[in-house]
């Protein structure tokens, strides 16, 4: 008996323990998988973080390209005005001279009727004539009569110049006055565009300073894409030059090797002549794209006027423009390169000699590798962002070899 209620105490123990360690288990699969889940949902909470900081970030450069338009607008609108008001100071002047010189004539022809006003009729000039001393006088007389009769025609014909030249530029002043209210309301009423676009500035800002670690990230990751872009663009702009150099050497019968110590990309006569007109073509090349637009990042080293935390480099410029818009070639070339790089899409490289133009963050691609291109041709469909409102935003990019270039200082802006 003992021995059976020491076995049925082992036993029981046993499933104690057993009941214990399964109850242990379950409690720890039931933790594990709310952590899991808990890290799910901070993962999608920092996703949605690193999201709306980047669409906040995107949205803030957007309004500040926008506030830096509605100020040149308003710039421009100022002096338009400053020229209306010296148009009307001008007119004013004039109307005041020409109002005194007709007051004067009036004046002289109204004392020179009156000295002369006995002679009102042929009959009182004959008179006159004939009433002379000598015949010498009445030449004269008659010679002074009609000298008077002709200056006082005119005089008359001149005062009714005066008169009308009056009235138009009273025309002219009412005109301008109209035209200067016109631009008066307009300027009023960008004022008040431009002061909701700052408060929509400073909302913004206050919300991106509360999430200054999410938004570093976001930079950071964007500085990143951007390095592989150009690491990217130089690998393949360095492939050329060898594929250049061996061209070159092959038509010219020399080794590969002392071409390739060469630096530079060997241009054929045809390359050249093209290089040379893209050169010529400084400050006058067509925008990339066609319709509205705002360039909402420059080229080189920017610090945010009000982000202290934000500084980026940039290769090129970064233009935001509406859904649907195509890019097109800023000059007549080559295409050398398409290819795809995280964070930028598809990227476009057209060669026009040693000069190159970089297409970067496109949705569709319109040509092929070696087509030549012209000025003004589509080259495909910049990519819109649905996640982020579809911002719709090209980075274009000028390089002349390996070095790259402001590209704002070669466009038509």
């Amino acid at each position: 008996m003992k021995r059976f209620l020491v076995i049925f105490c082992l036993c029981l123990g046993v499933s104690t323990t057993l009941f214990s360690q399964t109850l242990e288990m379950e409690k720890l699969r039931k933790n594990r998988e709310q952590t899991l889940k808990e890290l799910n949902e901070t993962n999608k909470k920092l996703d949605k973080t690193l999201r709306s900081a980047k669409s906040s970030l995107n949205e803030l450069n957007s309004i500040t390209a926008e506030i830096k338009q509605q100020r040149n607008l308003i710039a421009k609108i100022n002096k338009e005005i400053a020229v209306i008001n010296r148009k009307q100071r001008a007119v004013k002047d004039t109307i005041y001279l020409l109002q005194k010189d007709l007051t004067a004539k009036k004046r002289s022809y109204a004392n020179a009727v009156k000295r002369m006003g006995h002679q009102r009729s042929e009959y009182d000039e004959l008179m006159f004539i004939f009433s002379a001393s000598s015949l010498s006088q009445s030449y004269r007389r008659a010679r002074y009569l009609k000298e008077y009769s002709a200056w006082r025609k005119r005089q008359a014909a001149e005062i009714a110049e005066r008169k009308q030249q009056l009235e138009e530029l009273q025309k002219q002043l009412a005109k301008s006055v109209a035209e200067k209210n016109a631009v008066l309301k307009e300027r009023n009423a960008e004022a008040e565009v431009l002061k909701k676009q700052e408060g929509s500035k400073r909302t913004l800002i206050a919300g991106l300073k509360k999430q200054e670690r999410q938004l570093k990230k976001e930079i950071e990751r964007k500085r990143k894409q951007a390095e592989a872009l150009d690491r990217k663009l130089e690998q393949l702009i360095a492939e050329e030059e060898r594929k250049s150099s061996d061209r070159a050497n092959k038509a010219k019968g020399g080794t590969a090797t002392a071409q390739r110590s060469t630096k530079g990309y060997k241009m054929t006569k045809e390359e050249l002549a093209l290089s040379g007109s893209f050169e010529k073509n400084k400050g006058k090349l067509p925008f990339p794209l066609s319709g509205s637009y705002k360039i909402v990042a420059h080229f080189g080293i920017q610090r945010h006027p009000e982000l202290r935390y934000v500084q980026t480099e940039n290769s090129g410029i970064d233009i935001e423009t509406t859904p649907g818009t195509k890019a097109r070639s800023v000059f007549d070339g080559v295409v050398s390169r398409i290819f795809v790089t995280p964070g930028y899409n598809s990227t476009i490289i057209v060669r026009h000699g040693n000069y190159l133009t970089i297409y970067a963050n496109l949705s569709e691609v319109y040509v092929r590798a070696g087509e030549k291109v012209t000025t003004g041709q589509n080259l495909g469909k910049i990519y819109s962002d649905s996640q982020d409102g579809n911002r719709t935003i090209l980075t274009f990019q000028l390089w002349k070899e390996r070095t790259k270039l402001n590209p704002e200082s070669w466009l038509n802006l």
